[in-house]
């Protein structure tokens, strides 16, 4: 068996008189007294292992059990471990006092700045000599303790320069300067560690405690949305099925009527039919009498042919224009241009629904314009992106419609009068326009929307690469990949841009006394935004510094 299981870990030998501590590590008796005694002068009690700290200081009590459990493993013959284990190897300290092959060092003694194996470390523990020497763990950086300039122990600790220094360096290039005691310093740098430590500790327990919030977030979250997806598809089902029973209703309304009117018609076609039957006979009755060459039996026969009936029916058929079911189509298409308005008008509201979700890490978006002013962006244009029929005025934050002979640029609009921010937008911004005269599209775009020719991919709002508000003197419409939504509320002739870029959130806002929402966009943006302007009919714009 391994003797280091029921070895003292101070003098690495099998224990005497063993004791065990407050944390439950064992040593010899006098072991451990010596090593406390040597902490003393720290006022420290602490555990060689553990480094678990004990005020007052423990008194120690003989381990009977485990006195005669070591007792009895001598008797059986317990053997120490191969000699070969306490050699030092390459990555060890090897003891200062052997010779020849050096031992593995188990301490250091910070007076006498050597270190010692388990042999010649026995005078430390024995010898009163040594019994206020400061042993520590075996290290190899005894050195870092001496003077380089005096060769002497750094027990003192500049406070001023907030380095260890000797006694001698208190004399010269210290003198004056705040000092204490190493010893003294390790105390205080000790205290303020634990405070510290106490510090990670209490955040650590704090941020467990977000961590689990924010896992029943996530839950409640999932659930939450799950059930909305729920709830939604259950009453868009329902609105299919009033849907498809009208469709039906209107299929059955329309055969039903087909076949009445059907019935009418083939009952006078019908009687119609009879009455030709019945002229026709009569006409061949007509015709044989008017062929009979004996005048006298002509004359016989004639009295008794009967008299031409009344007709069942008048001919009242006119030939004009008929409608017959033509009207069924634009009345179910106007029926379907009202759902249309009904779903565009409340489709915002779904949206907003959606969107205005909170969530623990949820920011409100801002109510009044002083909370869009945090947000404040500052925007210029960049000259490389402008149509040549532009010019950029004020330091590029104005533009109007006047020729410009700019060079040639892979980024230049060719196609539209059409020019992008030189500032890229992420997370939360919010600007504003001033437009007058003709008209202006307030838009933001993706860095890589077409810039060549005059075909949709390069127009503001006709692509999936960019949204616009487009603003008139009579009208103001948003465009974003062909699709228009016209705007209902008045328009200022200043436009207010918020952007959330994280959320995915875009609104344009009419600015004047108040703040009017126009229009709001619930996407996902999937690349930074840039600011942009489109002038038509003499139009200009004006990026606002706003305060």
């Amino acid at each position: 068996m391994d003797s280091s299981k029921y070895s003292c870990s101070i003098c690495l030998d099998l224990l005497k008189d063993p004791v065990t501590i407050p944390c439950g590590h064992s040593y010899c008796m006098n072991c451990i007294k010596c090593h406390w005694d040597g902490e003393d002068q720290r006022k420290i009690n602490s555990c060689p292992q553990c480094r678990k700290e004990f005020i007052p200081r423990p008194v120690l009590e003989k381990n009977i059990m485990l006195s005669e459990l070591v007792e009895d493993l001598k008797k059986t013959g317990l053997q120490t471990a191969p000699a070969v284990y306490c050699y030092a190897g390459p990555e060890d300290v090897a003891c200062d006092f052997c010779t020849g092959r050096k031992m593995k060092a188990v301490k250091s003694c910070l007076v006498c700045m050597a270190s010692y194996c388990q042999n010649h470390l026995q005078s430390h523990y024995e010898s009163p000599t040594f019994k206020k020497h400061n042993l520590v763990e075996a290290s190899t950086k005894l050195l870092q303790n001496i003077c380089s300039r005096h060769d002497e122990v750094m027990k003192i600790f500049c406070r001023t320069d907030q380095q260890c220094i000797c006694y001698l360096c208190t004399m010269d290039e210290h003198k004056d300067h705040e000092t204490v005691s190493a010893a003294a310093e390790r105390a205080k740098k000790q205290k303020e560690l634990q405070e510290s430590r106490q510090q990670i500790h209490q955040r650590i327990q704090d941020q467990e405690k977000d961590v689990k919030l924010l896992q029943q977030e996530v839950e409640a979250i999932t659930v939450c949305a799950d059930k909305a997806v729920e709830d939604s598809e259950k009453i868009f089902t329902e609105m299919i099925r009033l849907l498809q029973e009208r469709s039906s209703d209107v299929k059955q309304q329309i055969r039903s009527q087909q076949e009445t009117e059907l019935s009418r018609v083939k009952d006078v076609q019908e009687k119609l039919e009879q009455e030709i039957t019945e002229l026709k006979r009569k006409d061949a009755e007509l015709e044989q009498l008017s062929h009979t060459e004996d005048h006298n039996q002509f004359l016989l026969n004639y009295p008794s042919l009967p008299a031409l009936s009344e007709s069942t029916h008048s001919s009242s058929i006119n030939i004009r224009p008929l409608r017959h079911f033509e009207d069924v189509a634009p009345a179910v298409s106007e029926l379907r241009d009202k759902l249309q308005d009904v779903l565009r008008d409340t489709w915002t509201n779904i949206l907003l629904a959606i969107t205005t979700v909170e969530v623990l890490l949820s920011e409100p978006e801002p109510k009044t314009r002083a909370g869009f002013l945090i947000y404040s962006q500052e925007i210029t244009l960049d000259p490389n992106t402008a149509h040549q029929s532009l010019a950029l005025l004020q330091r590029n934050r104005k533009v109007s419609l006047r020729h410009q002979p700019y060079p040639d640029h892979p980024e230049r609009f060719t196609g539209w009068s059409q020019v992008l921010s030189r500032e890229s937008l992420t997370g939360r911004c919010y600007w504003e326009v001033e437009w007058s005269q003709g008209g202006v599209e307030v838009a933001v775009s993706y860095k890589n929307i077409s810039r060549t020719g005059r075909l949709d991919e390069s127009k503001l709002g006709f692509n999936d690469k960019s949204w616009a508000l487009r603003c008139g003197s009579e009208c103001c419409t948003f465009w974003h990949n062909k699709v228009s939504t016209s705007i209902k509320s008045p328009v200022s002739s200043r436009v207010g841009v918020y952007l959330d870029h994280r959320a995915g959130i875009l609104c344009f806002y009419s600015v004047s006394e108040t703040m009017t929402l126009l229009h709001r966009v619930q996407t996902r943006f999937t690349q930074p935004l840039y600011a942009g302007v489109w002038l038509f009919n003499q139009g200009t714009a004006e990026f606002i510094t706003v305060k």
